[in-house]
């Protein structure tokens, strides 16, 4: 038996009517396919109403957020030369 190498996970935070959100997770979405990673969205203001307020206090005044793996990556806009680096190591 071998183990399937666990593929990367992006993570969008968003936030509803953000068009630059959107706009970041179309080219997101494409990159996906292309450099094979996880793409997930939240968005943080529906988390807080949820009841889990954390994200949006700690990233909701630089939105679009995209995490690699738990962790900051970029924010505004994708680092798509550091994320393409990052995802090759």
């Amino acid at each position: 038996m071998t183990d399937t190498p666990r593929r990367p996970r992006v993570q969008l935070l968003t936030r509803d009517g953000c068009t630059i959100c959107e706009r970041v997770h179309a080219r997101l979405g494409e990159l996906a396919a292309e450099l094979g990673f996880d793409l997930s969205t939240t968005d943080v203001d529906a988390a807080a109403a949820a009841g889990d307020p954390a994200l949006r206090a700690e990233f909701g005044d630089r939105l679009p957020v995209v995490l690699l793996d738990g962790r900051e990556h970029s924010y505004w806009d994708i680092d798509e030369d550091r994320l393409r680096a990052d995802l090759a190591r």
